[in-house]
């Protein structure tokens, strides 16, 4: 499959990335400080490089479990059909939760994976979301913790990718198409 030729702008900095997980990290922390352990289920594939990054700066007894789920394929539009492709393998009755997205877009992803797991009774769970794009909602959903709001464009990098290409950028960068007249 052949794209459109394309440029990346840089929006958002590893450094930045990485000050803003410190932060979102002692939130997390005072949120589940009592816990015995904290399960961190990961959207995969675009959250991996999140997932490890919060892990480690975490303070806190983890166990990290990975579902994927996608309602895009190789496509920049969500196709509003929520698709699982891998459940995670441990239970979650009774437990502490944390499940970690990439990018909340439409909200359709994150709603469908919350109400999946939900029904699985955890004692607690939370969400995460690298990054939030609120002008793109059409479902009610908020991340509980967000670490950067981004305005409706294609974005790439820090695990992000468009057609598996990009992931391994360092930062968050904007898609601008070089064929445009």
């Amino acid at each position: 499959m052949t794209h459109r030729p394309y440029e990346i702008d840089q929006l958002i900095s590893a450094k930045s990335i990485a000050a803003r997980i410190e932060e979102l990290c002692a939130d997390i922390h005072a949120e589940f400080e009592d816990t015995d352990k904290l399960v961190v289920v990961g959207l995969l594939r675009g959250s991996f490089v999140f997932i490890a990054d919060l892990v480690r700066e975490l303070n806190l007894p983890v166990e990290v479990d990975f579902l994927e789920a996608s309602s895009y394929g190789d496509g920049m539009e969500s196709s509003r059909e929520v698709r699982i492709f891998k459940d995670i393998r441990g239970k979650i009755e009774g437990r502490d939760v944390l499940v970690v997205e990439d990018i909340v877009d439409t909200g359709h992803t994150l709603n469908h994976v919350v109400q999946i797991l939900s029904a699985r009774k955890p004692a607690r769970m939370k969400t995460i979301a690298l990054l939030d794009k609120p002008s793109r909602r059409e479902v009610d959903l908020a991340a509980d913790w967000i670490g950067f709001s981004i305005p409706d464009e294609f974005v790439v990098g820090y695990g992000i990718d468009f057609a598996q290409r990009n992931r391994n950028l360092p930062y968050i960068g904007k898609v601008r198409f070089t064929d445009q007249a």
